[in-house]
């Protein structure tokens, strides 16, 4: 079993994948920059335990991170854990992709895994939506070649934003209501926070495939993708699992 990482700004996922790749237990838990080694590695050793997970039972491990100060606090408490060094997606780790972008260490190593999951198991050209913190919609083309994207504020940080920047405004939570047209102030943020990032992505698709001038696929992962997807008109795949299998693609292609 493989255990792989994925640090965000708001969560860290934490998945044990099969040799398949496939994604066999998940948890989570909030990225807290304050946290030592130490507390990682007993936080991370409490919830694998206590889901039954054995700690000595994995081949290795694999970390991405867009929190370059927990990058190594991590591998560190991984090494703690399971006993190996764990793999670091970063410069000089074999992926497969080729970043076509103006500065390819920019990319972050989330998108680069999930660019890499969606380029083994759907047809190419692919548009990857990731929904997190912020919401990025990016292309693999039928090169497996990452050709550029956009990025624009997640669901969650444009309503905390809404609500911390008015006096009228309150925090509301993130579901579909009935409707778009409402009549209530909650059910109107709902509607703009929903079915807004759905026409969101609808236009989006539209323009990258106007502009790559063939059809595309679509997939998008991200744990409040799997609200707003279903509302969309482009038919999405929603995948949420598709960061960590990306992981395990690129942990096992640097182990041969």
């Amino acid at each position: 079993m493989l255990l792989a990482i994925d640090i965000g700004n708001s969560n860290v996922v934490i998945g044990c994948l099969n040799q398949q790749n496939e994604t066999v237990s998940l948890f989570r838990m909030v990225t807290d920059l304050k946290k030592t080694e130490d507390e990682y590695a007993a936080g991370m050793k409490t919830i694998l335990e206590y889901n039954g997970v054995d700690c000595g039972g994995f081949e290795g491990a694999i970390i991405c991170s867009v929190v370059p100060p927990l990058t190594e606090i991590f591998r560190t408490a991984v090494e703690k854990i399971i006993g190996c060094r764990a793999l670091v997606l970063g410069t000089g780790v074999k992926t497969g992709l080729h970043v076509m972008i103006e500065n390819p260490a920019s990319l972050g190593s989330d998108i680069v895994a999930a660019s890499v999951a969606a380029m083994h198991q759907y047809p190419l050209p692919v548009i990857v939506v990731d929904m997190g913190t912020a919401t990025t919609i990016t292309v693999v083309d039928t090169g497996n070649r990452y050709v550029g994207g956009a990025i624009v504020p997640g669901v969650a940080l444009s309503m905390n934003a809404l609500s911390s920047g008015t006096s009228l405004l309150q925090k509301v939570p993130i579901e579909p209501p009935k409707k778009c047209i409402c009549t209530t102030t909650t059910e109107s943020m709902q509607s703009g926070a929903v079915y807004g990032n759905a026409a969101l992505l609808d236009g989006m698709i539209d323009r990258f495939q106007q502009e790559l001038g063939q059809s595309v696929s679509v997939v998008a992962t991200g744990g409040i993708a799997g609200r707003i997807v279903p509302l969309c008109r482009h038919e999405i795949c929603y995948d949420e699992n598709l960061v960590l299998r990306g992981l395990g693609i690129i942990y096992r292609k640097n182990q041969r």
